[in-house]
């Protein structure tokens, strides 16, 4: 009786015998936010190293290749991107070409946060000259922006951004926005400004209850568009 030697089906085989790029493609085909090496190291039972190597030698390739696609690290770990050039055909597929996006109001406050972070609501609506309640609710329920603790002197709550903000706008990290924060005026000089003859409120205290009366003239109105 003679002995052969057959290859088990990758679906029977252990995740550290399969290849490593074609493997590497297929986690990344359905991850939801970036995977960072340390987890697909992990999961594949390789090396860091050679995780990193395998990604950065896969990136290369679709760019040689020319393809639709490309891999990118963002936020702390790799995703499928697609390429700028082709944006025009993923938004008529995605968006039946209607452009969404973020309002100014929302746009304003994020870059706020973004820069002032962490912050809390009061400073924010300082910056902007108006309340933004409405608006910090909308970045909060994207996941845009998240709490960060309290404010010590107040007890008000602080907020920061969240890596899926650092994903959509395709930073690695905080020190790769634009140099804009000098120019931001300090919070306390237009509290300070601006102290008389604006409608008196609270942006950290909770939603107004029954029988409160508080002037709403200058919200920003909740925004309902897509990022």
């Amino acid at each position: 009786m003679s002995e052969e030697t057959t290859e088990l089906p990758a679906g029977l085989r252990g995740v550290a015998d399969l290849d490593l790029k074609p493997a590497l493609e297929a986690m990344l085909m359905v991850v939801d936010e970036p995977a960072t090496e340390e987890r697909l190291a992990k999961l594949l039972e390789r090396p860091r190293r050679q995780i990193a190597g395998a990604l950065r030698e896969l990136a290369d390739d679709y760019v040689v290749q020319g393809r639709g696609f490309e891999l990118r690290f963002v936020a702390g770990g790799w995703r499928f991107y697609t390429r700028p050039e082709y944006a025009a055909a993923v938004e008529r597929l995605v968006l039946d070409g209607q452009t969404a996006r973020l309002t100014q109001a929302a746009l304003e406050t994020l870059a706020v946060v973004a820069y002032r972070q962490p912050v809390s609501r009061s400073r924010v609506s300082a910056v902007r000259g108006v309340n933004c309640d409405g608006v910090m609710r909308t970045l909060l329920q994207r996941g845009l922006v998240e709490e960060a603790g309290t404010e010590p002197e107040t007890g008000a709550i602080l907020y920061r951004t969240t890596n899926y903000f650092l994903e959509r706008m395709g930073l690695r990290g905080l020190d790769e926005l634009p140099e804009l924060a000098p120019f931001l005026p300090e919070a306390e000089a237009i509290e300070a400004e601006t102290q008389e003859g604006v409608p008196s409120f609270d942006p950290d205290a909770p939603d107004d209850g029954p029988g409160t009366s508080v002037s709403r003239g200058t919200d920003d109105v909740d925004d309902q568009t897509e990022l």
